[in-house]
């Protein structure tokens, strides 16, 4: 079986707003297709982050394009309860904790460029980009 990873909301912002790390974060996910996956919760955010900017086409080209090649992953309502215990444990903002909760759920690597996921790595595996 292959390792699978979730991708941080920072990954794909990287490459959608032509930030620094761009070319980084698209080499990291060309390496990794096939095993991509995305939390409900990136999904929306990303939404949210490129509407404020008023990129409404960069939208959703990302929603036409790389939305139908990923798994998109979300917690059970039975896991909701993880996140609050997560936050707590490893002081981690809501977004962090979900990822955290939805990454143990589903057994899958987190891959990101934040480092306040270095409070979790000796409990969850982190790739850091």
């Amino acid at each position: 079986m292959e390792v699978e990873y979730l991708i941080d909301t920072n990954v794909f912002l990287e490459i959608l707003l032509n930030q620094e790390k761009k070319e980084e974060c698209k080499i990291y996910l060309t390496n990794k297709f096939g095993n991509i996956s995305i939390s409900d919760f990136s999904l929306h955010s990303i939404g949210v982050i490129l509407f404020r900017h008023k990129k409404f086409t960069i939208y959703n080209s990302f929603i036409e394009d790389v939305l139908p090649k990923i798994k998109v992953e979300a917690l059970s309502k039975t896991n909701y309860n993880k996140v609050e215990k997560i936050a707590i444990q490893y002081n981690l903002d809501f977004d962090d904790a979900y990822q955290v909760a939805v990454a143990e759920s589903n057994n899958l690597i987190i891959s990101t460029m934040d480092k306040d996921f270095n409070k979790v790595v000796h409990k969850h595996k982190i790739d850091f980009i």
